[in-house]
């Protein structure tokens, strides 16, 4: 997370929590994003829904850590029309009241995996696994203040953004507690556990970053972190995050994180120092205990195809003598089979 730069500021109001007008750029992109990871049952899961309404889809992800280490997966662009609502395909957000209550709902199918690294080759996580009903219904509450909202000028005007280089031209956090029933074939599981959302809007190719390490994670209804490292694209890195105590988000200073690598090149523990702006240090580890590994192709208009590759490992955090749990998100460019974020030291 990148600091205000100077002559702007940050912009954040209630009626954000709704869709907006998308405007002309192509690849115009508005979605949320939820987690949540239970501590007593080692159950968790996260939730996505993008509207892309100038290309005339949304994209849809359910991602659900079962406690075997199994993982029950989808994926989906079911069509929409227009920007009006995150609803398709199933997965549903209802705002009840804008930064502090919300509802994730989800009826449908989801391939259930013994095996998640199969889904590096999804044809072949199709072929060799069941998909079966999953119904998702969970209460999310704020617990945290707000973090982000969108960069605009002194006077309130909006940026100027290249809508082909960007990722977002506005984002927003906040930890949440969160409560309900997800149901994965005949199983069924009673979830209360904490975890992070966000919002962005915006333009947005996944591959206008070279590679980011996103870890959020709680450790109790008072206490969270969320680290973010992020390529510049220049060889060096964007240190930031925050930590959520005392009522408050501590903005992160430093961040760096040691990640370790199995022969796929998925992270399989990391060790991360952090520092804050109210002076605070802290050191944490984590141990992935489930992974499941993604990507998203794009061809450019001059017939160049790009891989993105976005490893999700439900992830389970220490910080002194506290233990939490959330997610380490890897995202990566590749290039010549290498993550660019492990050459970079990553």
């Amino acid at each position: 997370m990148a600091r205000t730069p100077a002559g702007t500021k940050t912009r954040l109001e209630p009626q954000d929590e709704y869709p907006h007008d998308p405007g002309e750029a192509k690849n115009y992109n508005e979605s949320m994003y939820f987690n949540v990871f239970d501590p007593e049952k080692k159950t968790g899961g996260w939730f996505r829904i993008g509207n892309r309404p100038n290309e005339k889809y949304a994209e849809i992800s359910v991602c659900i850590y079962l406690p075997d280490g199994r993982i029950a997966f989808m994926f989906g662009r079911p069509t929409i029309e227009g920007n009006k609502e995150l609803a398709a395909g199933g997965l549903k957000v209802e705002v009840k009241e804008p930064f502090k209550r919300l509802k994730v709902t989800y009826s449908g199918k989801a391939l259930l995996m013994e095996r998640p690294f199969e889904m590096a080759d999804p044809k072949t996580a199709y072929r060799n696994n069941p998909s079966v009903p999953c119904t998702v219904d969970l209460e999310y509450e704020g617990v945290s203040p707000m973090y982000g909202g969108e960069t605009v000028k002194a006077d309130g005007s909006p940026l100027d953004i290249d809508p082909e280089k960007s990722f977002a031209k506005a984002h927003y956090e906040q930890h949440c507690a969160a409560k309900g029933v997800i149901t994965v074939g005949d199983e069924r599981f009673e979830l209360s556990g904490y975890g992070l959302r966000d919002k962005s809007w915006g333009p947005r190719h996944w591959q206008a970053i070279e590679w980011y390490r996103w870890c959020p994670m709680n450790f109790g209804r008072d206490f969270g972190m969320m680290l973010s490292v992020i390529g510049d694209g220049k060889g060096g890195a964007r240190q930031g995050g925050m930590v959520f105590r005392d009522g408050i988000y501590d903005l992160i200073t430093e961040c760096v994180i040691d990640s370790d690598w199995d022969e796929n090149d998925y992270q399989t523990a990391l060790r991360a120092k952090v520092k804050t702006e109210g002076g605070k240090s802290y050191e944490v580890t984590g141990k992935v205990t489930s992974l499941i590994p993604l990507r998203n192709r794009r061809t450019t208009p001059d017939g160049v195809e790009l891989t993105t590759r976005i490893t999700e490992g439900m992830t389970e955090y220490r910080c002194g003598e506290l233990v939490g749990y959330g997610l380490s998100e890897y995202l990566d460019q590749i290039e010549d089979g290498i993550p660019v974020g492990k050459a970079a030291g990553y």
